[in-house]
């Protein structure tokens, strides 16, 4: 998860709910004025520990190993999926089938990485606002980019390619189109608006990123087509060597743009943690006029959607900065584990369900994968907390648009392997039309369900074409 903004603007919360009067605005400014890292998707998905019966054990150390193993393994409302992990390293173990090794390492990502995210947040509740912005910018898609670099170790390219376009996809469409569908419909009396500067900032670095991408793939085209044969002035055919005949000059594009990329997170980066603050918001949107009647059916339905749990209790970390660093590698060295099984198996698991390798990358993998992440995007939306549910789907894609992808390009290098950005034009044209396709969506500041619709149909029919396409499984 990619939540970069360290504050909540006080004024945000007013442009969340529409406006209304002095002292609404102030209540709700109080309410909702809490760090992204509170408002994140593993506050959703935790389980509010009872401590009772572990602050009766009288050895200290006990009992702060049994009060961590409890707020990490049983503090998420998954930790159902968690007698996944070992049975995935068992069935590998023992020679049971592959699809099976795939599908129980896809179920066992879906708490570690929620789990990743939540041990990320608790060191930032030490570190401070600023490293734990930073940290989460780092960390928020550490299992897209665990799966990326083993994919590149075990040179399927194709495999890499097609995880990481496919969670940007997911973010943008999915994630986004159902947070806006559901978000409309639980608030058809209300006026749901957000911070346009967000979708702004965002879907123009989404630019910065495609233009990246299809250049690559233009310049194989021309490079292609200007290499064939030609007749010169005394009608004598002639070849022409091409230079990249190797495609080293795409080669040298995709990295120079790599760089370039990675620069330009960096800037969104320091941008939103030191210079955001100085930005002055917009001026707020006038209030709807409105009853006492509609006043009060919005404060009950503000209860049924409220937290149970008071500013107070979420500012506080529960477990301690080095038990957070060690659980933290822990859960990193499992996803990395599973992920060696994912990638290993993906093609068994394709041959044996009948389906393409492409469709289990684009469409599978970044929605069991990111579960979590995407219901507390949903969840959000329906408390009508649109701000944050777009730093999730926004934030998630930019990160790995800008992050991942060049980090892998460059990993690969470093490791003596050709990876480029070229993706294909059936892959690249699916990328821009879901970026200009989101980017229309979000231009005028408002949200409802219907944009949300057209969004996820967007999606099923990129899921419709990659399900009936067979592309090949590697190169």
């Amino acid at each position: 998860m990619s939540l970069i903004t360290t504050e909540a603007s006080p004024s945000l919360s007013l442009i969340e709910n529409g406006g209304g009067s002095d002292k609404r605005t102030a209540e709700l400014s109080r309410s909702n004025r809490r760090t992204v890292q509170n408002l994140s998707a593993t506050s959703l998905m935790r389980n509010r520990s009872d401590l009772k019966l572990i602050s009766r054990v009288r050895w200290e150390f006990m009992r702060r190993m049994l009060t961590n193993l409890q707020e990490v393994l049983l503090g998420t409302k998954l930790f159902l999926l968690f007698p996944a992990v070992p049975l995935a390293v068992v069935a590998h173990r023992y020679g049971c089938p592959r699809a099976w090794v795939f599908a129980l390492s896809l179920l066992g990502l879906i708490p570690l990485a929620e789990r990743i995210s939540f041990l990320t947040e608790q060191i930032a509740f030490h570190t401070g606002p600023t490293v734990g912005g930073l940290m989460n910018a780092t960390c928020g898609n550490a299992t897209e980019m665990i799966i990326a670099i083993l994919a590149v170790g075990q040179r399927k390219m194709r495999i890499v390619k097609l995880s990481l376009l496919g969670s940007i996809l997911s973010n943008l469409l999915f994630v986004l189109g159902t947070s806006l569908f559901f978000g409309g419909l639980s608030n058809l009396r209300k006026h749901q608006s957000f911070d346009r500067r967000q979708g702004d900032m965002n879907c123009i670095l989404l630019f910065l990123a495609l233009l990246c991408h299809t250049l690559p793939m233009i310049l194989r085209f021309a490079t292609e087509a200007a290499g064939g044969s030609a007749t010169n002035a005394t009608n004598v055919l002639v070849v022409h060597p091409t230079r990249n005949e190797d495609g080293s000059d795409v080669l040298v594009l995709s990295r120079a743009s790599s760089f370039l990329m990675l620069f330009a997170y960096l800037a969104f980066l320091i941008f939103h943690l030191f210079s955001s603050s100085l930005t002055p918001p917009p001026p707020p949107p006038p209030p709807p006029p409105q009853r006492e009647e509609e006043e009060e059916e919005e404060e009950e339905e503000e209860d049924v959607y409220d937290d149970n749990v008071s500013d107070k209790e979420e500012e506080e970390a529960v477990i301690g900065m080095w038990s957070a660093i060690l659980w933290l590698i822990t859960m990193t060295l499992l996803v990395a584990l599973l992920s060696d099984y994912l990638v290993s198996t993906i093609q068994d698991a394709a041959d044996s369900w009948g389906l393409s390798v492409a469709f289990i990358g684009i469409i599978l993998l970044p929605i069991v994968g990111n579960a979590a992440e995407h219901a507390g995007a949903v969840i959000f939306a329906f408390r009508n907390k649109l701000d944050i549910t777009l730093g999730i789907a926004l934030g998630s894609a930019t990160q790995i648009a800008l992050f991942v992808v060049p980090v892998t390009v460059l990993v690969a290098w470093a490791m003596g392997i050709e990876m480029d950005l070229n993706f294909n034009l059936l892959e690249t044209a699916c990328l821009a039309l879901s970026i200009l396709v989101t980017s229309f969506t979000l231009q005028d500041g408002t949200s409802n369900y219907m944009k949300g619709l057209v969004l996820l149909l967007c999606y099923i029919v990129i899921a419709v074409c990659f399900f009936v396409s067979n592309s090949p499984s590697g190169n």
